[in-house]
C-alpha cells in the first residue's frame, strides 16, 4: 500500500514537472536597450521568457534599472556574451552601428537571428531612402549563414507597451526562409500583443522595409496622426482560387503555422 502510495506521488510530481516544463519559454537576448528594447524584454518576460539584454555598457545605471523592472528572470551582459547564451537574438539597434554589431556576434550556428532593423536615411527630399542595396536581414544572414534569420518589424514601442491603445491588435509581418523559425517568432510576436503575418521568404525583407519607410511619411510630415499596420483577415480569394491564373508556390500545403489566426468564414456559393 505504502509503495502505491510512492508510486502516485512520483507519477503526479512528473505530470507537474512535464506541464511546468511545457509552459517554459526560449532565452531571449535583446541586443539593444533603447526603446524597443525596453518595451519588449519587460513584456516577453511576463510572458515567461528569460531576457538578457545585450548592451555595450551592461553595467550601465540606465541597463541595471531595466533589468530590474524586467524582473527576476531578466539579466544583463556584454551584446556578444547575451547573443551567446540565448536561443533567440533579437536585434533591435539601427543602422549604421547594426552592421558591427551583427558581425560581431560569435557564432550563430542553429540559433533563431531577429532581425527588426530599418536601414534608411533622410533622402535630399526629406523622405527616408534604404541604405542597402537588399535588406538588412540578407545581409545580417549572409553575416551570420549558420544562423536561423527572421525579418520582422514590431509596432511602436507605445503599441508594445499597450497593445490595445490604438482599440485593435496591430500586424506585424514575418518573413523568414526556415519554417521552424517564423513559427517560433510568431509565437513571440502573438505574445506581445501583436497579430503575425506571413511574409514569406526572407528576400520579402526588402518589401517589410520598404512599408516601414512608408510608416515614417507622416512623421516626417509633421502630421498631428500617424498610423500603425493592421490588416483585416478575409478569405475571399481562397474561396475563388483557380490554379491556371498562377502556380501555387512550391510550400503552399506545408505553411508555416501562426497563431492566433481568425477563423475563415463558409465560402459562399456563386
Amino acid at each position: 500500500m505504502i509503495k502505491y502510495a510512492f508510486i502516485c506521488i512520483y507519477v503526479a510530481l512528473s505530470a507537474i514537472s512535464t506541464v511546468s516544463y511545457a509552459l517554459e519559454r526560449e532565452v531571449v537576448a535583446l541586443i539593444g536597450t533603447g526603446d524597443m528594447g525596453d518595451s519588449i524584454g519587460p513584456r516577453l518576460a511576463q510572458k515567461g521568457y528569460r531576457i538578457i539584454y545585450g548592451s555595450r555598457d551592461p553595467a550601465r545605471d540606465s541597463v541595471r534599472e531595466l533589468v530590474k523592472r524586467t524582473g527576476s528572470n531578466a539579466t544583463a551582459a556584454s551584446q556578444k556574451d547575451a547573443a551567446q547564451q540565448a536561443d533567440i537574438v533579437v536585434l533591435v539597434v539601427p543602422w549604421p552601428a547594426m552592421e558591427t554589431v551583427a558581425r560581431n556576434l560569435g557564432a550563430m550556428d542553429g540559433k533563431i537571428l531577429v532581425d527588426a532593423s530599418i536601414p534608411s536615411r533622410q533622402a535630399a527630399d526629406g523622405y527616408l531612402e534604404s541604405m542597402v542595396e537588399t535588406s538588412s536581414a540578407e545581409m545580417i544572414q549572409a553575416w551570420n549563414p549558420a544562423a536561423r534569420v527572421v525579418k520582422t518589424l514590431f509596432a511602436g514601442s507605445n503599441v508594445i507597451d499597450n497593445p490595445l491603445s490604438l482599440g485593435g491588435r496591430v500586424t506585424s509581418f514575418v518573413a523568414a526562409d526556415d519554417r521552424g523559425a517564423k513559427e517560433i517568432v510568431a509565437r513571440i510576436i502573438s505574445d506581445l500583443g501583436l497579430v503575425p503575418l506571413d511574409a514569406g521568404p526572407l528576400r520579402n525583407a526588402q518589401a517589410i522595409e520598404a512599408f516601414a519607410r512608408l510608416w515614417f511619411v507622416p512623421v516626417l510630415q509633421k502630421r498631428t496622426q500617424g498610423f500603425e499596420l493592421a490588416l483585416l483577415p478575409s478569405n475571399y480569394w481562397h474561396c475563388i482560387w483557380d490554379d491556371s491564373w498562377y502556380k501555387p508556390v512550391g510550400d503552399s500545403e506545408t505553411l508555416a503555422e501562426f497563431p492566433d489566426q481568425a477563423p475563415p468564414t463558409p465560402c459562399r456559393p456563386e
